[in-house]
């Protein structure tokens, strides 16, 4: 991953390949952003017409290059847009800076070094371009020729270093800062290369041992269960969607524990590494991108390792629901009926339905050790992507004040999300003459339906929110933002900042 730096060193003489610097959208054109003074001093304070002579206006995402004035080591400046210049006397807000910071490192792939003169007025600023910087950078290239031959052909590596001007190696808020900014992006990042990871090679016995892997490293107990002590343990949900598949389902339960804590947090992740919809088939078009089927464990697992690389002083208890959903003589039909972990039977009416089945069991799992909350992650249903669109999740809740909580976190990490009602009505459309419920209700309102499904297996007394990421998770078009194509790892920085709040008793 990129490097991140602090440093207090003058923009002209350092050597970098770029100087990076802040533009705003003012009302009568481009505004340099403060943190580029010694920049736009060197152009005799003209950098703001100049660029406007280029075609800059400071929008948000927008690029330009310019040559670096004479006497500055770093041959070229990169103006990027932060969007609306702030009211007098307030800065840019944070989601701004990591924008803006993304952006211009994705422009910068391919370089050695970068310095970032964007706006810092406080340790947080720091921590928003660090984040900005290294999620910005991010590419997967696992899959592509290596070597020098290779280079033109698949691109340029991320950039490999950026420098904080005007960041205080010495202060303790802005060194704490970029530590944070790195372990939440670097496992955010992880999360990406698992959603982008082909599910040739990502089944759920292997994402199984990357949580292993990674729980030994960070001093996470790991628990994983696989089809023998899902069995006997009665997982009917997990085992009944993972029927179908040559690769048998696990669920993982990773702890992180602290000395200090008094609140505890569990966080459930829906976890299919390919969705075919199984015996209810997916039509043509709709199964090329349904190895993110996964993206809300790979969340919540990055989450939780966060959570630890942070120390935070909670209890957080990360729950993987893992299984391949595929077609086969031995798979689930529509019409069978699942006896779930709780007890309850679902009548399995369809099939591509599954993410539901799996976190009923984890749901109940997590419920049993009686946390103070449940959230859980899931791509759950295209009916919230007609909703929200593709770049907001839903949030729905068995409490008010918790859906509020969670939506104020999401909001403030820069994870869009709204928050959704659970309307009693729609809970009879999953009535069943066989079983206790059925895994589908009413077409209308079809995001909302799951959730009340979900809700039937949440502890008595246990706060729970469910987010469902469908729209926000794999993005199919360009990047934009620190947003590249791919997997995204939404609703990691919620999770974290749920952690966070909760270890600080802010949470509610």
């Amino acid at each position: 991953m990129t490097a991140l730096t602090l440093s207090t060193a003058a923009a002209p003489g350092l050597r970098a390949d770029a100087i990076v610097i802040g533009v705003a959208k003012g009302a009568k054109g481009p505004v340099v952003a403060p943190g580029a003074e010694a920049v736009d001093k060197a152009y005799d304070g003209r950098l703001a017409g100049v660029l406007e002579t280029l075609g800059a206006s400071g929008a948000e995402g927008e690029v330009t290059k310019l040559p670096a004035p004479s006497g500055f080591k770093a041959p070229v400046v990169v103006a990027v847009g932060l969007g609306a210049e702030p009211e007098k006397d307030a800065g840019f807000d944070a989601e701004a800076l990591r924008r803006a910071a993304g952006v211009a490192a994705r422009a910068l792939a391919g370089s050695k070094k970068a310095a970032f003169a964007l706006p810092l007025t406080e340790a947080a600023d720091a921590g928003a371009v660090g984040e900005g910087v290294l999620l910005g950078a991010y590419s997967f290239d696992a899959y592509k020729e290596t070597g020098k031959d290779a280079k033109a052909k698949n691109g340029k590596a991320p950039l490999a270093e950026a420098a904080l001007l005007g960041g205080k190696p010495r202060d303790k808020a802005y060194k704490a800062a970029i530590e944070r900014a790195a372990a939440v992006s670097e496992e955010l990042n992880r999360a990406r290369d698992l959603i982008n990871t082909p599910p040739n090679d990502l089944n759920p016995e292997a994402f199984a041992a990357v949580a292993q892997a990674a729980a030994k490293e960070h001093g996470i107990k790991v628990q994983v269960l696989d089809e023998k002590a899902l069995t006997k343990g009665g997982y009917g949900g997990i085992l009944g969607v993972g029927a179908g598949s040559a690769a048998g389902p696990r669920l993982v339960k990773l702890s992180y524990t602290s000395a200090k804590a008094t609140k505890s947090l569990a966080f459930v992740g829906k976890g299919i590494t390919y969705d075919s919809g199984g015996i209810s088939l997916k039509p043509a078009g709709h199964n090329e991108t349904m190895k993110c089927d996964m993206s809300g464990a790979a969340a919540v697992f990055a989450a939780v390792v966060a959570a630890a690389r942070l120390g935070l002083e909670v209890n957080v208890t990360g729950w993987l629901a893992l299984a391949e959903n595929m077609p086969s003589g031995s798979a689930t039909r529509p019409g069978d009926v699942l006896r779930m972990y709780s007890g309850k039977t679902v009548e399995v009416l369809n099939t591509d339905a599954e993410g539901r089945l799996v976190l009923a069991d984890a749901l109940w799992a997590a419920s049993q050790d009686k946390p103070d909350a449940i959230i859980d992650v899931a791509t759950l249903t295209g009916a919230m992507m007609l909703a929200l669109g593709s770049r907001t999740y839903g949030i729905m809740a068995n409490d008010d004040a918790f859906r509020s909580a969670v939506h104020e976190a999401s909001e403030e990490v820069g994870e869009p999300a709204w928050p959704m009602p659970l309307p009693e009505h729609l809970r009879k459309g999953m009535d069943s003459p066989t079983a206790d419920i059925a895994n589908m209700g009413e077409r209308m309102g079809g995001g909302l339906v799951a959730g009340l499904f979900l809700r039937e297996f949440v502890g008595e007394g246990i706060a729970w929110a469910h987010l469902d990421i469908a729209g926000p998770a794999f993005n199919e078009g360009g990047p934009f933002g620190y947003t590249p194509k791919g997997g995204t790892g939404t609703a990691v920085r919620t999770l974290v900042r749920v952690a966070e709040l909760a270890a600080a008793g802010d949470l509610g």
